[in-house]
């Protein structure tokens, strides 16, 4: 070679593409954070650590019409679902500390706080609305394979979400039992489950519960049948 020949040494060769999963995901991680940490805005959730069967399932409900998001159904059309599951499966393994809690504003009401606190751990037997541990797991940290937690989630994103399946912007496989809880709620009562969500700490385990607990309402058990987490239908 002449460079060589002049004793001039070769420009190095730029990087290789990594083939792993971290570089392959690295369109999820551009928008919910290094890792799937979760996004900056409050928006974009935290997707390490989340049970692989919720994830896939949400990669599944954006590619067949149940969440409208267009970067995201674009995103995933043209993967297959192997691939869905793959994607899912890493994420869900990766073990990450969570930020610490929302501190609850000095203005927010005591009463909206003790409201969330009831609904998540009691819910309403007079509306027939199961507490948020029924289902999400004892800790909130939710329950394999298909339940996520609800802990270390941003105020704004839990309103989100609940405003969106009150909305019906947002729906789960039939029978889709989110749907049916809201319906059964206020707007004042889905911002008290939220904020007070959001203010919790997590506990020193955050894994996903592996049973669900069991548990009763007041008087009577509220019926639960969840297409898109069939393990739920099993509660006593």
């Amino acid at each position: 070679m002449l460079l060589g020949a002049l004793g001039m040494s070769m420009p190095s060769h730029a990087k290789g593409f990594e083939d792993s999963m971290a570089e392959r995901t690295r369109a999820c991680t551009a928008c919910h954070g290094d890792q799937g940490r979760a996004g900056p805005d409050g928006y974009y959730p935290r997707l390490a650590g989340k049970p692989a069967g919720y994830l896939y399932n949400q990669l599944k409900n954006f590619s067949e019409g149940r969440r409208h998001y267009g970067l995201m159904s674009r995103m995933v059309d043209p993967l297959s679902d192997a691939y869905l599951q793959e994607i899912a499966q890493y994420f869900s393994e990766l073990k990450l500390p969570y930020p610490a809690a929302a501190q609850p504003s000095s203005r927010m009401p005591v009463a909206t706080l003790a409201r969330g606190r009831q609904l998540a751990l009691q819910g309403d037997a007079a509306r027939q609305v199961p507490a948020c541990m029924q289902c999400h797991g004892e800790r909130l940290t939710g329950l394999q394979p298909h339940v996520p937690g609800l802990l270390g989630l941003p105020l704004d994103y839990l309103n989100a979400q609940l405003g969106a399946w009150q909305t019906q912007q947002r729906q789960a496989k039939a029978p889709d039992c989110m749907a049916q809880i809201v319906k059964r709620l206020d707007s004042s009562d889905l911002m008290a489950v939220a904020t007070w969500l959001s203010t919790q700490s997590l506990p020193a385990d955050t894994t996903a519960a592996t049973q669900a607990p069991r548990i009763r309402l007041h008087t009577e058990r509220v019926d639960l049948d969840c297409g898109s987490a069939p393990e739920l239908k099993a509660q006593p």
